[in-house]
């Protein structure tokens, strides 16, 4: 069963989302981009009450700007999903979880050493150049659960 309900669509905007966001960290960079994306769309707390569908969590407006930069940017519009892209975020759907974006919710490139926490919540590793972070436990069970 997968870990969220998904259509073809939304394969095709996940894996555009993944490209834009972590080419350049190859194909387990892009795995833990949609690791964070599934996430979103099964936690209910947080910031992410209200987003329950891949779309939802790829076009979340939070703070009056959309969520990640390859949306808030274009990026997101510039390149198809090639087959390999497509063929990782069905992994991320279906069931793929890996440490260190295993429960998180959040990542970023801080260009700099990444910080012990981002927004209050802690850091729980690196892959190249992104940092990620999972909720402080007991606030967001669903993710744990999901």
């Amino acid at each position: 069963m997968p870990r969220v309900k998904y259509r073809d669509s939304d394969i095709d905007v996940m894996a555009r989302m993944m490209r834009a966001e972590a080419e350049g960290e190859g194909k387990q960079g892009m795995l833990y981009v949609g690791n964070v994306i599934v996430n979103r769309a099964v936690a209910d707390c947080l910031d992410f009450k209200e987003v329950r569908t891949i779309n939802d969590v790829v076009f979340q407006i939070q703070g009056g700007n959309y969520s990640f930069e390859a949306v808030q940017k274009g990026n997101l519009f510039y390149q198809r999903a090639r087959g390999i892209e497509k063929k990782l975020a069905k992994q991320n759907l279906d069931s793929w979880r890996q440490h260190p974006a295993h429960y998180a919710l959040w990542y970023f490139n801080p260009y700099a050493p990444c910080p012990p926490t981002w927004y209050n919540q802690p850091f729980t590793g690196q892959f190249k150049d992104h940092c990620f972070y999972e909720p402080i436990g007991g606030t967001c069970e669903s993710v744990y659960n999901g």
